[in-house]
C-alpha cells in the first residue's frame, strides 16, 4: 500500500476514534506502525485505560510507515522494529525507546509435519528466500531432518509486501549466516526478494502461509501462537536446533549489550549461547521531542509508564520479553524533559 492510502486509511480512523474517547473522559493518544509490537500495545493500552485515563488507537501499517507517519506528525507516536539512525532521530526531532524484545517464527504449512518437528537453518532459509531451494524434500532440507519423510512440494515462500521491522530483523539475521544473501539481497525494510509472493503485515504472512500448501514465512511469535501456525526448528549460533519458547527468547536476550546501544538501537539476532533463539528483536517507539508535541508526549509516557510497570504479565503471556529493570531506569532518565 502506498504511503499515501496508509495516511488516508489511519486519519480516517483517527477521526473515527478520537471522539469516543474524549467523549468517555480520557486523554486519546495515536499510534502506528509496527504489527510485530501490535497485540502487546492492543493489550496493553487496554489493560492502562483505567489507571491512566489514557486511551490509545493504534494503527498496525507496518514500521516503515510508522515513521513515516510520526515524522509527518500525523501521529502522536511511531512505532518501528528497524531502529532509526542518530542523524534521522535528530532530524526528526525524535526520542527512541524500546518497549520489549520479541522473536520472530519461521511458519509452515506442509501435510503430516507437526509443530518442532522439522529443522532448519539459517543459510537453508537464505537460499529458500534467494530462489536456489524450491522444493521440501532436496538434500539440503532432508539432511537437517532424518528420519522425517517430506513431502515432494514445492517450497512457497511468503515475505512482506510493507516496509516492515520484522522485514528488516529477518533480513539482518540471513545476512549475517550466508555472505551470498548479504552481497545479493541484504537487510533493510524493504527488500527486492529474489522468489516468493508478500503479504501485508504480520498478520497477512500468518494467513497466506497457513493458507498455501508448502508454505513457509516468517512471523512474528504472538500471529504464531494466535494463529496456531506450525513452525519449526531452527540451528542457532552455537549449532544447536532450538525450539520457539519464552526459554530460548529469553537465553538471547540475555546476550544483549544495552550499555552499548547508542539510543537503544540494539541488534538481537543470531546471539551466542546453546540455547539461544536466533532471530530475535526490540521493538521501538518513536517519540516527538519538540515542544509543540510536549503534552501529547506525556500522555504517550504515561501510558507506557504504566506498562514498564503493570505490563510485564501480559507482555509474556503473549511470547514477548520484558526490558532488564536497568534498562526500563534508562528509559525513564531518556523521558525527562518530555513532561514524563
Amino acid at each position: 500500500m502506498r504511503f499515501s492510502a496508509i495516511l488516508a486509511v489511519s486519519l480516517a480512523s483517527l477521526a473515527v476514534a478520537a471522539p469516543a474517547a474524549w467523549a468517555a473522559g480520557a486523554a486519546a493518544i495515536t499510534g502506528a506502525g509496527s504489527s510485530f509490537a501490535a497485540p502487546l500495545y492492543e493489550k496493553w493500552g487496554e489493560a492502562a485505560l483505567p489507571a491512566t485515563g489514557v486511551k490509545l488507537n493504534y494503527q498496525s501499517v507496518g514500521s516503515g510507515a510508522g515513521q513515516k507517519l510520526v515524522l509527518a506528525r500525523t501521529v502522536d507516536f511511531g512505532a518501528s522494529d528497524a531502529p532509526m539512525t542518530t542523524a534521522k532521530l535528530a532530524a526528526g526531532h525524535l526520542l527512541q525507546f524500546p518497549t520489549a524484545m520479541g522473536a520472530e517464527c519461521i511458519a509452515i504449512n506442509l501435510p503430516g509435519i507437526a509443530s518442532n518437528q522439522l529443522r532448519l537453518s539459517g543459510p537453508v532459509l537464505a537460499a529458500i528466500y534467494e530462489g536456489k531451494i524450491t522444493r521440501w524434500n532436496v538434500p539440503e532440507i532432508v539432511g537437517l531432518n532424518p528420519g522425517v519423510t517430506l513431502p515432494d512440494l514445492p517450497i512457497a515462500p511468503v515475505y512482506r509486501a510493507d516496509g516492515s521491522g520484522t522485514t528488516f530483523v529477518f533480513t539482518t539475521y540471513l545476512s549475517k549466516v550466508s555472505p551470498d544473501f548479504a552481497s545479493s539481497v541484504g537487510a533493510a525494510t524493504a527488500v527486492q526478494w529474489p522468489a516468493g509472493t508478500g503479504a501485508k503485515g504480520n498478520a497477512g504472512v500468518a494467513a497466506a502461509v497457513k493458507n498455501t500448501s508448502g508454505g513457509l514465512g516468517y512471523v512474528e511469535a504472538a500471529y504464531a501462537l494466535l494463529n496456531h501456525l506450525t513452525i519449526t526448528q531452527l540451528q542457532n549460533h552455537d549449532g544447536a536446533f532450538v525450539t520457539p519458547s519464552k526459554e530460548t527468547f529469553a537465553s538471547a536476550a540475555a546476550h544483549a549489550d544495552w550499555v552499548g546501544a547508542k539510543n537503544f538501537a540494539i541488534d538481537l539476532t543470531d546471539q551466542p549461547g546453546a540455547a539461544s533463539w536466533p532471530i530475535m528483536s526490540a521493538t521501538f517507539v518513536l517519540l516527538p521531542n519538540d515542544a509543540a508535541a510536549k503534552a501529547q508526549s506525556a500522555a504517550v509516557i504515561k501510558l507506557f509508564d504504566w506498562a514498564l510497570t503493570n505490563g510485564d504479565k501480559g507482555a509474556t503471556d503473549l511470547q514477548y520479553i520484558t526490558l532488564p529493570d536497568a534498562v526500563k531506569t534508562a528509559v525513564r532518565g531518556a523521558w525527562k524533559g518530555i513532561g514524563g
